[in-house]
């Protein structure tokens, strides 16, 4: 496990889900983390966990990741504190799997692709070139699944992801000859509160238990925090969970066919 004492994780979205798993995750290991989000009341519950493990571990700083005057005022601001940045995770996100694509809110479209993708995309940038500055670092970005294995009533949102995963991609091979690493996190299903917002109306997400490949596919918050926290520092090109998911999305490639009929009558519980 890596100790991370006296390392500085700045982890956006980290009001819920995965940001906040990693966030706990990075202090039990000794880090500072720098937590940041639009709901300034849920990040102070998790500055709470925090510091529950560690007093003063724990910072909050209030960011729309889609607002790039407030993204480079936030970082000159942790700059400004702790003069280097070790581990930036992107866990800023949101989906909509209320609708067909056809019949999806489009200003909810637009805002998927600001926060999503514009917003990663800036929020690593600025990162970046203070990395290459200090010269080391290390950025995480929570893909999809989804970006690798697209299903009905997630069309818009699987283009986010795909987008993300193909960003990181081109990052990666940007900054690797400057000693900056950028690993790309694809999840499939997390038991989070994302698919609240998602799919208000429950019914994919009680599909989805009661499938009996749920125990497989549906993957835990703390488990996935362990190991996107094992990647710090390391070059690891990414982390595609669970494995069964994996295999479907080279499948897909090889035999675009057989993965259509696997996502479609397997992935489609929307």
């Amino acid at each position: 496990m890596n100790d991370l004492t006296n390392k500085v994780v700045a982890i956006t979205g980290a009001s819920s889900g995965i940001g906040k798993q990693v966030a706990i995750e990075s202090v039990r290991r000794g880090a500072q983390v720098v937590l940041m989000a639009r709901n300034v009341e849920k990040l102070e519950e998790v500055k709470k966990k925090c510091e529950e493990i560690n007093l003063n571990s724990a910072e909050i700083l209030k960011l729309d990741v889609g607002n790039t005057d407030e993204v480079d005022e936030v970082i000159e601001k942790i700059y400004q504190k702790y003069q280097t940045v070790d581990y930036v995770l992107n866990a800023a996100g949101f989906g909509d799997f209320s609708s067909n694509f056809v019949n999806a809110d489009f200003d909810t479209i637009q805002e998927m692709f600001i926060v999503n993708v514009l917003g990663l995309m800036y929020v690593s940038r600025i990162f970046a070139g203070k990395m290459i500055e200090q010269g080391y670092g290390h950025i995480l970005n929570i893909g999809s699944m989804a970006g690798k294995l697209p299903t009905a009533k997630a069309a818009a949102y699987a283009a986010t992801k795909a987008a993300v995963i193909a960003f990181s991609d081109g990052l990666r091979l940007e900054l690797q000859p400057l000693n900056v690493y950028v690993t790309t996190i694809n999840p499939g299903p997390v038991n989070t509160n994302f698919f609240t917002a998602a799919d208000p109306s429950g019914k994919y997400i009680n599909r989805l238990k009661e499938t009996p490949i749920s125990k497989i596919i549906f993957l835990e918050p703390d488990s996935l925090a362990i190991e996107i926290v094992n990647s710090f520092g390391k070059r690891k090109r990414e982390i595609n969970k669970p494995k069964i998911m994996a295999v479907a999305s080279v499948l897909t490639k090889v035999a675009p066919h057989i993965g259509d009929y696997i996502t479609s009558h397997f992935g489609d519980l929307k």
